[in-house]
């Protein structure tokens, strides 16, 4: 059975600003702006009364999956101009002591398992990084670039070719936005 048209609403609180120009979303709110460029051809968007609607006409799968996944962008969006995204990682080292700090954009981990050269995880446009002892905590109000900070981090202290049991060394997410990873 073939559905003729799918609306999703989604409503924008009071403190919160939407404009939409050519498939461009601009999000403001206290924490700050967002901009992010949705595009799909028969997706259409319009901004009523404070209720952002899309809406496609006879709908594909394809088309009902982005339609899902473009509401959940903006809602993200929404959140992240009214709070910011926290995530917290666990520096653990068994074997050697390591050395994390920041430099310009970038996150430099030294004596990681002994290696003299440092390994660098690139740090993403309004991602801030606080170093607590042997806790990094990053803020920032927008989700998909403290994410992928945070597995920027993750990734740069990845061990291969060694024994995960024994080698327990590196640079773990331990908390997402407030909720701890289990």
């Amino acid at each position: 059975m073939r559905v003729d048209k799918i609306e999703e609403k989604i409503n924008i609180p009071e403190d919160v600003k939407i404009e939409i120009s050519n498939n461009i979303f601009k999000v403001k709110g206290p924490k700050g702006e967002l901009e992010k460029i949705l595009i799909h051809p028969k997706i259409k968007f319009e901004l009523k009364e404070n209720i952002l609607h899309l809406s496609v006409l006879k709908p594909s799968k394809r088309e009902k999956t982005m339609i899902k996944t473009f509401k959940a962008h903006i809602k993200n969006m929404i959140q992240g101009s009214k709070e910011n995204y926290i995530y917290k990682m666990k520096i653990c080292s068994g074997h050697f002591p390591m050395n994390v700090s920041v430099k310009e954009n970038n996150v430099v981990i030294n004596n990681f398992l002994g290696e003299k050269i440092p390994r660098k995880a690139k740090i993403y446009n309004g991602v801030k990084i606080d170093i607590q002892g042997d806790i990094i905590v990053l803020k920032s109000n927008n989700k998909e670039s403290v994410g992928q900070t945070a597995a920027n981090i993750e990734q740069a202290t990845r061990i291969t070719n060694r024994d995960r049991r024994i080698f327990q060394d590196g640079i773990f997410i331990t908390e997402k936005a407030g909720k701890p990873i289990k």
